[in-house]
């Protein structure tokens, strides 16, 4: 049996799982629970696992996991694979099998974060290729030179990089030396989101 202050903070832990794919990290337990000791977090916590209901993992960003339950993210629980070591994309090296794991949750997955499946070869010079996928942090802003999904008169959206111009103006740049930059009012341009990764399959 859990306490209701454990109850609490495992209620809050499923209910973030849900909604963004990934389990919280600790700072955000806290914040939810109002309370600035990670002491009485760890605690929580430790008593939570000794239920069966989380592992927690020392040292990851959000190394909780929850146990498997009907209707939870996969990705909430584990996207685990081995971290084998480095290899060379120049000379050659020795590669060296390593013991750690690599989180793909960590690497991918996050509070408003989607997929887009790329259509076209405008972004090819950045290794953007058509087919590819896009992982997409949903923002309404960004920096000069991030590549983001604009949306041009609420109609058309397209990958492109950024570049605001001294006259209130964008630039859409493409990734392509074959295709020109496309210039337009500024209120014509709305960013959706800035891309932070990227997925490409072999077979």
């Amino acid at each position: 049996m859990l306490t209701d202050r454990q109850q609490q903070t495992y209620d809050f832990i499923r209910a973030y799982a849900r909604r963004h794919g990934v389990t919280p990290k600790l700072r955000e337990v806290a914040q939810h629970l109002g309370i600035s000791s990670r002491g009485s977090i760890h605690r929580y916590l430790r008593a939570i696992e000794a239920q069966g209901l989380i592992t927690v993992e020392s040292g990851r960003a959000r190394g909780i996991r929850l146990a498997a339950e009907p209707g939870m993210p996969d990705n909430a629980r584990a996207l685990m694979l081995p971290l084998m070591g480095r290899i060379a994309a120049g000379r050659p090296i020795e590669a060296i099998a390593g013991q750690d794991q690599f989180d793909l949750s960590e690497f991918l997955v996050g509070p408003n974060r989607f997929v887009l499946r790329v259509q076209g070869d405008s972004m090819v010079e950045d290794g953007i290729l058509d087919g590819d996928m896009v992982v997409v942090e949903q923002r309404n802003h960004a920096e000069d030179g991030e590549i983001v999904v604009a949306l041009i008169d609420n109609e058309e959206a397209t990958l492109k990089r950024l570049q605001r111009n001294s006259d209130g103006s964008i630039t859409l740049r493409p990734a392509n030396r074959l295709l020109a930059p496309m210039r337009y009012p500024g209120e014509r341009v709305r960013v959706q989101g800035v891309v932070v990764g990227q997925l490409r399959v072999y077979r």
